[in-house]
């Protein structure tokens, strides 16, 4: 029975396998993809894939159901939120412009089964993200022709009382998403001429939204008659900021087309920007305009603002309303559409899921296959899911991608970059840079059997600290830092930041509630669980950085991405208990995906574990002077657990 068991060693490389990271090429401007996008082009695509369904129906939504004309408050906290984690996209996108999104920017810094969960949790937002607004742009079209649309469907084809279901099937949104599938397939130039063709009608729109509805508003609908500001109070006002991100989950856009923008290091971080903030405008705005025009708790949430503009009197006003977001609809149809094929296919070309969803077409230059496929299964989940069950399943997962960029962003920046030496012929010595004898040079890392000891020139006259190394104000503190290999303690401190945020957002959320803990109780865990969140930040801080680079870069690090994880991981423990049933259930069917297929045919794990042509191993032995000698280990043929009494031996000599 005992040798049935799996040894240490094999459970060490099963973990290894686990969290390898992806090796990027040394050109990463090179894609089988068309760089064609601009940053206009970007920025456009990031409004299309925010502002729509979450503009004309969550506001009404929300504001109904959730938070009141508090609603206005949700939007700005989930507006932070997302800038927060924006910014975090907005670095890896300029860094690593590949496409992929948070699949691959976790990838590239955490390891392999994080990234696939990743990508397996995008997958399923942007088909529900499609789904949902599929869904709103039927019932806006309906609205305009008095319901007709589903009173036919009613009477004709019947209804469902299932929960979770819709209460018929929707064939008119079904039916756009084949559509638009058609148009998507026909490469990014003609997805992008369209998306600027719907944008622009769909912010004239806003635009008339702002002006006729600050003309009608009414500040009596604020007031305590009609129920207050936040009738729902601080709870409901939170409840609805996880919901409202919706509204902003369409920026990740702009990372995942990357690989297709011309200039990904500029353009990419200003598109971001540019989108986010023009959409967070509008979100809050249009919010203000809805909740002073008629009062929240008789809003229509199918249909919130032309419904109000209906109900003042003004029908010509709710007509054009209903048909501009209809326009706009369709640049968010556009935007998942275009998205989520390219996940597909990142997810396939590093082997992870189906190959055949990594084939480009080689004259649209698109992953086709991916493009119909999944346009298909987004027109099954519109034809028969609810729309407010997909609009909190989106969220979850949408926060969770969030909550690993932002710690990708922590463990990337205290990384050490990867730099490959010149290969040396073996059994020579490295030859000397052009500029040795003539100064101080550059000191060079080179590969030993600790894989942490470091040749050090006999001329260098200060010592430069890599990335991840502790700082040199704090060695003579937190001396025993220093045994570390450089990064280890950053990504200890990020799993026990992690934690200690879930367990603190765990006490604000449950605390009073749940498991209603005596006054005592709740703030001792406050206090514990801050402690652990605050001193795991500063252990990471004592840490230097990666120098700043050429491209974009988040700032305040490790302090901006840590406010992200947090408030992340509040919104996610705001959510239904249903949607973290039906997610865990989509995370084991992930994982089943991933040990059935993608942990087999990862590329990663087809590399050959060839054995590295080392010219000579270097071992540095201090002296008694303030330089240090270096003694020259030649390779040797024998295993490397020798080579520690190799090292004794030379040592004596």
């Amino acid at each position: 029975m005992a040798g049935r068991l799996p040894r240490s060693a094999d459970l060490t490389r099963f973990c290894q396998k686990l969290n390898r990271v992806k090796t990027l090429e040394d050109d990463m401007m090179e894609t089988t993809f068309n760089r064609c996008l601009s940053t206009v082009d970007l920025t456009l695509l990031g409004i299309g894939g925010m502002v729509g369904s979450g503009l004309y129906v969550l506001t009404g939504t929300v504001a109904k159901e959730i938070a009141g004309p508090a609603v206005v408050v949700s939007f700005i906290i989930a507006g932070f939120a997302s800038l927060l984690a924006a910014l975090c996209y907005a670095e890896f996108g300029a860094r690593v412009p590949k496409t992929g999104s948070a699949y691959m920017f976790t990838y590239v810094s955490m390891g392999e089964i994080w990234a696939f969960l990743i990508g397996w949790n995008v997958l399923l937002e942007y088909m529900i993200g499609g789904a949902a607004v599929a869904r709103a742009w039927s019932a806006y079209l309906d609205s305009i022709f008095s319901h007709k649309i589903k009173n036919f469907t009613e009477t004709h084809v019947g209804t469902w009382q299932v929960p979770f279901l819709a209460h018929y099937p929707d064939f008119l949104a079904a039916g756009v998403l084949l559509i638009a599938t058609a148009f998507i397939s026909f490469g990014a130039k003609v997805s992008s001429w369209l998306n600027h063709v719907f944008s622009a009608i769909s912010l004239g729109v806003i635009l008339f939204i702002l002006v006729m509805g600050f003309i009608l508003a009414e500040p009596k609908n604020w007031s305590a008659q009609e129920g207050g500001f936040a009738p729902y109070g601080l709870s409901g006002i939170m409840a609805g900021t996880a919901t409202c991100f919706y509204a902003f989950v369409g920026f990740d856009v702009i990372a995942a087309s990357s690989e297709e923008a011309r200039n990904p290091q500029k353009a990419v971080p200003r598109a971001i920007a540019i989108s986010l903030g023009l959409a967070a405008g509008a979100y809050i705005l249009v919010s203000m305009v809805l909740t002073l025009m008629v009062p929240w708790h008789t809003l229509d949430p199918d249909s919130a603002l032309a419904d109000a503009f209906y109900r003042r009197g003004y029908s010509w006003a709710g007509f054009i309303v209903a048909a501009g977001s209809i326009c706009a609809m369709n640049t968010v149809l556009l935007s998942n559409l275009f998205s989520l094929p390219r996940i597909v296919y990142a997810m396939a070309e590093d082997g992870l899921f189906f190959r055949v969803f990594s084939r480009v077409h080689p004259r649209t230059q698109v992953p086709v296959i991916g493009i119909v496929v999944f346009g298909v299964l987004m027109a099954l989940m519109a034809l028969i899911f609810d729309l407010e069950a997909l609009v909190q399943f989106l969220s979850i997962g949408t926060l969770q991608a969030y909550t690993f960029v932002a710690a990708s962003i922590i463990v990337l920046r205290f990384q050490q970059e990867k730099s490959a030496a010149p290969p040396q012929p073996a059994g020579s010595q490295p030859s000397p840079g052009p500029n040795e004898g003539a100064g101080p040079s550059e000191l060079k890392e080179y590969e030993s059997f600790s894989d942490k000891l470091q040749l050090v020139g006999t001329d260098t006259a200060k010592v430069h600290r890599e990335p991840g190394q502790l700082k040199a104000a704090f060695e003579p503190y937190l001396e025993f830092l220093s045994d570390f290999y450089p990064g280890e303690v950053v990504t200890i401190a990020v799993v026990t930041l992690m934690v200690s945020a879930i367990c603190l957002c765990s006490i604000l959320v449950f605390g009073n509630t749940h498991l209603h803990l005596p006054t005592w109780s709740y703030s001792l865990l406050l206090l514990l669980f801050s402690l652990g969140f605050l001193l795991s930040l500063l252990l990471i801080w004592v840490h230097e950085q990666q120098e700043s680079t050429k491209t974009f870069q988040i700032p305040l690090v490790p302090l901006t991405p840590a406010l992200s994880i947090l408030l992340n991981i509040y919104l996610m423990l705001k959510l239904s208990y249903m949607t973290w049933l039906r997610f865990s259930v989509w995370l084991i069917l992930g994982l089943l995906v991933y040990f059935g297929y993608g942990i087999w045919h990862s590329k990663e794990n087809l590399r050959e574990p060839t054995s590295r042509n080392v010219s000579a191993r270097y071992v540095v032995f201090p002296s008694s002077s303030l330089e240090e000698t270096v003694q020259a280990v030649q390779p040797n043929p024998q295993p490397l657990t020798e080579l520690p009494d190799m090292v004794t031996e030379e040592a004596k000599r």
